[in-house]
């Protein structure tokens, strides 16, 4: 059967999202299981006396949202459409999976969709006893601005909540504990992306936005939206620069602060490239009295095959920095322990 598919490698489009959870499922088998048609948790879950951690979001963005399941992160996550919230009824399963009769955290994205659809699925799921919070992540700066923090979109500090969250879950923090300390942690948190070409919708062919030739998008969001202003390409130090500057300003951060830096790129955008930009900003935050207490550099949130990347910094205390520090054996995302 000829395949009319737009540039991608599929079978049916209507079947794309169950047969890549069954891929990723089969292919990790020893450590997550499947929970309904579209969640996902670890083999073990739940486990008895931890808070559950959940997320959850559309497709098209792997390794998030299933790569960050395992331990010293999530429990389990829901899966949507490409770019779409996951349904409630999917929500709540997963949300039943990760309960271990100490609640569970739900620490998702700043999306009208996936937040109705969490919002519904915890009240389902606390009519049955399961005591349920919810971090919302607003970390993109070009988003909205700093007055309507509430407006702003979650993007690649979502990894960094997820983390801190499934390093609180493993050490035995309480629920209350675990979302207070998540909000002070998205607070100081900060992103901001661009990108030079879309990625192909794979449900239609289409892009997912728009630029002519040589032109970049300053501020893009993980699904294409714009962002700020439409520039012409330049050097990986112009833009780097340009995109540090807004999120230093932001917060702001400044001299003697400690952060965690997170460079990363959206599914077309080369090792070699998010390098280049780690080294413009560690020179940058060296000049202005800024030390790196630990750093990220990769695929962690991408966007199909966007070529894009993002910078994302977190304002850390000494114990945030020891919950960086913690192991993680997430499918996708791993780390020993370390001493920073």
């Amino acid at each position: 059967m000829a395949n009319p598919n737009y540039e991608k490698y599929l079978n049916d489009p209507d079947d794309l999202i169950e047969e890549m959870i069954d891929g990723f499922v089969k292919s990790h088998e020893k450590k997550i299981k499947q929970v309904s048609k579209r969640a996902v948790a670890k083999k073990e879950a739940p486990i008895e006396g931890k808070v559950g951690v959940v997320s959850g979001g559309g497709s098209g963005h792997l390794p998030a949202f299933m790569g960050y399941i395992g331990e010293g992160c999530l429990d389990s996550v829901a899966v949507g459409d490409i770019f779409s919230s996951p349904s409630v009824d999917h929500i709540y399963e997963a949300i039943k999976a990760a309960d271990g009769g100490k609640g569970v955290l739900c620490c998702i994205g700043n999306f009208t969709g996936d937040i109705m659809n969490f919002e519904m699925a915890a009240e389902m799921a606390e009519e049955e006893g399961i005591e349920v919070d919810t971090v919302i992540i607003n970390d993109d700066v070009a988003s909205a601005p700093k007055d309507k923090m509430e407006n702003r979109r979650g993007v690649a500090g979502e990894v960094i909540i997820w983390k801190l969250a499934g390093a609180m879950a493993e050490r035995g923090y309480s629920l209350s504990e675990m979302k207070e300390l998540a909000d002070q942690a998205l607070y100081n948190t900060r992103s901001m992306g661009v990108a030079h070409k879309p990625c192909i919708m794979p449900t239609n062919g289409e892009p997912s936005f728009e630029l002519d030739e040589g032109e970049m998008e300053i501020g893009v969001g993980h699904h294409g939206e714009p962002g700020i202003r439409k520039a012409e390409m330049t050097t990986n130090d112009e833009i780097t620069e340009e995109l540090l500057n807004i999120v230093l300003e932001d917060l702001p951060y400044q001299e003697g602060d400690e952060v965690v830096v997170l460079i990363n790129g959206l599914g077309a955008t080369s090792p070699l490239e998010m390098y280049i930009s780690y080294r413009k900003v560690y020179n940058m935050l060296e000049d202005k009295g800024i030390d790196i207490a630990k750093n990220y550099i990769g695929e962690f949130f991408t966007s199909q095959e966007m070529a894009g990347y993002s910078i994302t910094l977190t304002k850390v205390d000494d114990e945030l920095k020891e919950l960086f520090a913690d192991p993680c054996d997430a499918v996708s995302f791993k780390q020993m322990q370390e001493e920073i």
